[in-house]
């Protein structure tokens, strides 16, 4: 027998200020050990020039993702994205990542990711990204980053 998977209806919006409570909960959850400060937080929400998105259901934030052009539009960087655990696993990631993606409009998009974080690694990778390159000690416990790439060329 094959175990139903439910699917959350889910919409993906502009997010603002007004979602600061919220994106600062989504972060302390997803983002345990290095969660963005609260004046960081502040800033991606209100800093012209970000795409800023934020996934819904039943009017609660349960996804971000927030990203910004960098030389002349040609690179996009996306800094930061996290979904709750409990709506992880069903599109909501890919969802927010090709919807950003889109918005960024650049011939290159790059994103890092803890080592350790293989989920996250292999939903980039499926989605077209590689890695390019590492940051040793980049995150605030030692870890390193590794830098992926996608070339929409």
């Amino acid at each position: 027998m094959q175990r139903e998977k439910h699917v959350t209806l889910y919409k993906i919006l502009n997010a603002n200020w007004r979602d600061l409570n919220a994106l600062h909960h989504l972060e302390q959850i997803c983002f345990p050990k290095d969660g963005w400060p609260l004046l960081d937080l502040i800033s991606v929400l209100t800093y012209p020039n970000i795409v800023r998105l934020k996934a819904v259901v039943e009017e609660k934030m349960v996804g971000f993702i927030a990203g910004d052009r960098r030389d002349e539009g040609y690179l996009g960087w996306i800094a930061t994205i996290g979904v709750l655990p409990e709506y992880r696993r069903q599109g909501i990631a890919t969802a927010l990542i090709g919807e950003c993606e889109r918005r960024l409009n650049t011939a290159i998009i790059r994103l890092n990711v803890r080592r350790s974080n293989m989920e996250a690694i292999s939903l980039y990778k499926q989605l077209g990204y590689v890695q390019i390159s590492t940051w040793p000690g980049y995150y605030q416990d030692g870890e390193e980053a590794l830098i992926f790439e996608k070339r929409n060329i």
